[in-house]
């Protein structure tokens, strides 16, 4: 990338999105990746200000940090299926070591970041690598989880009993040339484990409930909240920034692209299946109530957003770009109309290899209850892009890297929505920047 003269203007840098971070409905194992955030190290304050020396030569990487939405969180599976054993096979298209990514291949670095082989951050450019530091279930704070697993932070902190994300970034930085730092974060501050299982059990309450009527809820998405969880962005962002810095990076040098979360839902309108009698969470995985959808959707997520791109504002970073995916998914949402399951009886196609597969499937992965209990399924893919969806979130920022990579002045925001049916060269959905 050439190096840009840094920005001084901190104008919105594109519209609010939307977005809800979440699992499924093992409700104990949602919660599990909700523990309380421990203080962040005070080795952040004391991260170098300015860069200590030059930056590596060699070719040049690309670095993704942050939380599941980013980490490739449910990119094993290729659309949804029944609770049928023998259908599971058509969804699988990476297999059971998806999230291995040690040397080997045989195990994760970090047990439960998730991070996929058809996470967003491998482009596949050419004389360019690729690292994945980000963890599903991270917030801007390290931390570990009810489960006692690492959650690494956007900080330098050993809370999480592993370096932070800032710190691992600064290591990884010194031995190679980093020229972007692709960023998710923010969904897990929100508690947005806590807000799904609020919702699901809404949805199979015997009794007429609301999640968006919990009083927990209202406060976390009020201004208030929504301003503090800005706060926490732009902190983890400007960690960022003293990483690089630590690494002998000046600004100019590489290009910090910060996303905010597609829906995984669509409306009350949207949705193919009757809200009564459990029929949503029965057919498509989908434990949302109408109102409850609508609220998703027209609040939770252009709060989220809105906070996501006030923090890349605050942070003050002046090589920082927002990226906005919240109509990324569109058309291929959870119980969306117009699409469907991977099933030879009742479902779109067959299997995920079928032709045409990915313009007729969900590229969100189902909310499940019962086949979270056992392998293959996991609690925590719920409500994340799959295979499909990683992949269109893929060719989204790779044409950024492109668009940034261009001569001339940086933009400040990019939106990247469907591009058409059928898939690229690449084998990746057709997705249009703009």
């Amino acid at each position: 990338m050439p190096q840009r003269r840094p920005r001084t203007s901190t104008r919105p840098r594109t519209r609010p999105g939307r977005t809800v971070t979440a699992t499924a409905a093992t409700l104990a194992a949602l919660a599990a990746t909700t523990a309380l955030t421990a203080p962040a190290s005070q080795a952040a304050d004391q991260a170098a200000s300015s860069p200590a020396a030059a930056p590596p030569g060699g070719k040049g990487w690309v670095v993704s940090l942050g939380d599941s939405y980013i980490s490739g969180e449910a990119g094993r599976w290729a659309g949804n299926t029944d609770a049928n054993p023998v259908n599971f096979p058509r969804v699988d298209a990476l297999g059971p070591s998806a999230y291995h990514d040690d040397a080997n291949r045989g195990a994760e670095r970090i047990e439960g970041c998730h991070r996929s082989r058809s996470a967003e951050i491998h482009l596949g450019l050419d004389g360019m690598g690729s690292e994945n530091l980000s963890c599903s279930g991270a917030r801007t704070g390290s931390f570990r989880n009810g489960k006692g697993r690492s959650k690494p932070g956007l900080d330098f902190s050993d809370a999480a009993g592993v370096p932070g994300q800032a710190q691992q970034l600064a290591d990884f930085a010194q031995k190679h040339k980093v020229r972007m730092v692709a960023v998710s974060i923010g969904g897990n501050d929100f508690r947005f484990a806590d807000v799904i299982k609020s919702c699901v059990l809404a949805y199979l309450s015997p009794l007429p409930k609301s999640c968006a009527k919990e009083a927990d809820n209202v406060t976390r998405f009020s201004a208030d909240g929504a301003r503090a969880r800005a706060a926490d962005i732009a902190g983890g962002l400007r960690n960022v920034q003293k990483a690089m810095r630590q690494a002998g990076y000046e600004d100019g040098q590489y290009e910090v692209v910060v996303q905010n979360y597609p829906s995984p839902i669509p409306p009350a309108s949207g949705f193919r299946y009757p809200a009564p009698l459990g029929a949503r969470q029965a057919m498509g995985g989908c434990a949302f109530t109408d109102r409850d959808a609508d609220w998703a959707v027209n609040t939770v997520m252009p709060t989220v957003s809105q906070a996501v791109r006030k923090g890349v504002t605050d942070s003050g970073l002046p090589n920082a770009h927002f990226l906005d995916l919240s109509r990324a998914l569109d058309g291929h949402r959870l119980c969306e109309k117009g699409v469907g399951l991977v099933e030879p009886l009742r479902g779109t196609v067959s299997t995920w290899k079928a032709p045409g597969a990915a313009d007729k499937t969900e590229w969100v992965n189902w909310v499940r209850t019962i086949t979270a209990v056992l392998p293959p399924f996991q609690a925590q893919e719920g409500l994340h892009p799959n295979y499909w969806g990683q992949l269109a979130m893929r060719n989204c920022l790779r044409q950024t890297y492109a668009a940034l990579d261009a001569p001339g002045a940086a933009p400040d925001g990019l939106t990247c929505v469907g591009g058409g049916k059928g898939l690229n060269e690449r084998g990746e959905p057709r997705m249009r920047l703009t």
